[in-house]
């Protein structure tokens, strides 16, 4: 008895394709190692400017404070935070936008792209570096924060806490 399913009553056909198939064409997650080493550039680039700078007498002042104590570039001080935030930007800010890289991603070939493999804009730009930058001013906070940030890149997806609040990710040129 083979009755016939009137159409307009039957289940919706919906086509489903995996997922995985879609990113056959996406580019290759940059390694753990190779962010690592960008990281490493950028703030060795960015530290040794901003360790020149310091020699200046007007910048040291600023930044060692008034008894001239060369301690206080490591320890927490609004004048070494605004200075070398400003130098970041001034280095990277240009590379950034233009080609989702840092000094450190163009030496190890890498780029920060959206989860969509687009182009990033400068907002989700600033948003990404902006965070860590801000959780730089609370000590407390900045331990947990980096601690959060770099153990979540042992993920499948390779992603540190602040491509997820942006939604990027680094890939492989």
């Amino acid at each position: 008895m083979s009755e016939a399913v009137d159409p307009r009553f039957a289940p919706p056909v919906a086509h489903v394709e995996d997922v995985a198939a879609e990113q056959g064409g996406e580019a290759e997650l940059a390694s753990r190692w190779m962010r690592y080493w960008g990281v490493t550039v950028d703030g060795i680039v960015t530290g040794g400017i901003f360790l020149i700078l310091k020699q200046l007498p007007s910048i040291g002042s600023l930044v060692n404070g008034a008894d001239g104590d060369p301690a206080a570039y490591w320890a927490l001080h609004p004048a070494a935070f605004l200075i070398s935030s400003v130098l970041f930007l001034l280095i990277n800010g240009w590379p950034l936008l233009t080609r989702g890289q840092t000094l450190g991603k163009m030496v190890c070939g890498t780029r920060i792209v959206r989860m969509d493999g687009s182009r990033v804009d400068a907002g989700r730009l600033l948003l990404r570096q902006g965070l860590t930058l801000l959780t730089k001013l609370l000590t407390g906070v900045s331990l947990l924060y980096s601690l959060i940030d770099s153990l979540m890149i042992y993920r499948s997806s390779r992603r540190c806490l602040h491509d997820t609040i942006a939604d990027t990710k680094v890939i492989k040129l």
